[in-house]
């Protein structure tokens, strides 16, 4: 499919943060020290919400969705860097650079619907709590995060493929750490306004679409929360409602920021900058800010943890 691509470019050079010799070392560290955490963290919230029968209900199951998918989202953008800096290459093929773009993709397009979905879910929970059970019953659960995971997958691969259709003319020189769609369609030699309006439209559609479904849910939530007599109720709602909005502004915050600027700005360095945040400090607060804001994740990681050498780190840390 890319044989014309792969003839003239089959290895790209990252530039990464070379323009940086100063503090190249020390973004090393603070990725290797996220990427860390990242995998940590979620995968202890992966597994807690397996293991306790407590939270086998919808908002962690599609909390569970989240974890997996930002381990991955990290895993494809930090992993192939790392191993990079310390091999001193640099370097990543054409195919393992197209496989790349696509996952890292195809995680962030699924976990902008997702999140959409999570928002659609504490509507429903605070809204309708008598008929919430019966709403978002597993069926409708599986469904909801297999269309999001479908969604993700299938308009990153068609932003891949208009991308990787395009002639290079053996530019190879990626100014990024990573395989990022608007980093690569910088390289291109030929008209790209055709790939540019694909780009927007899908942007568009994963992007404005689910913020305002989230907001439109969260402005019926908050008036229903208002209504509800009971502290101890409102304090509980409010509390999983603000963990959700908060992964909602620093995913979309960061994702709007890449993805929806002008056209005509060019912030090749702004954007590795925001590319570290958007795919490290997110995954890295996710699991933090689910359990230090939820008592009954809290309560299901000490459990959880309570036969680890390391329980006394970890459990003073969630209090």
């Amino acid at each position: 499919m890319f044989q014309a691509n792969q003839t003239s470019v089959t290895v790209f050079i990252f530039l990464g943060f070379s323009h940086y010799p100063k503090v190249e070392v020390v973004i090393f560290m603070l990725c290797l020290l996220m990427y860390l955490f990242t995998l940590l963290g979620n995968i202890i919230l992966i597994s807690t919400t397996i293991l306790d029968s407590h939270l086998h209900t919808p908002m962690y199951f599609f909390l569970s969705n989240l974890s997996f998918l930002d381990i991955w989202y990290t895993s494809s953008a930090f992993a192939p860097m790392l191993a990079n800096f310390v091999s001193q290459k640099n370097t990543i093929s054409f195919s393992g650079c197209a496989s790349q773009m696509y996952f890292s993709l195809s995680m962030g397009s699924t976990e902008c619907v997702l999140l959409s979905m999570m928002a659609y879910d504490r509507y429903v929970a605070i809204f309708n709590p008598l008929r919430y059970p019966i709403i978002m019953n597993r069926r409708v659960c599986v469904q909801i995060a297999a269309g999001s995971w479908v969604t993700g997958c299938l308009t990153a691969l068609v932003e891949t493929v208009a991308v990787l259709q395009l002639s290079f003319c053996g530019n190879s020189i990626i100014n990024h750490f990573t395989c990022e769609i608007l980093a690569i369609l910088r390289l291109a030699c030929v008209d790209t306004s055709t790939v540019q309006l694909i780009m927007l439209v899908i942007s568009i559609l994963l992007l404005p679409m689910p913020l305002l479904l989230i907001c439109t849910s969260y402005v019926f939530i908050l008036s229903s929360i208002q209504k509800v007599r009971s502290e101890d109720g409102q304090s509980k709602a409010f509390s999983t409602c603000a963990a959700h909005l908060t992964v909602v502004v620093l995913f979309y915050g960061t994702a709007v920021s890449m993805y929806l600027k002008p056209s005509e700005v060019n912030s090749q360095e702004i954007d590795k900058f925001i590319a570290l945040i958007y795919a490290g400090l997110t995954p890295t607060l996710n699991p933090i800010i689910y359990s230090l804001r939820n008592k009954e994740v809290k309560v299901a990681v000490k459990k959880l943890l309570v036969k680890s050498p390391f329980r006394i780190v970890l459990i003073s840390t969630l209090n």
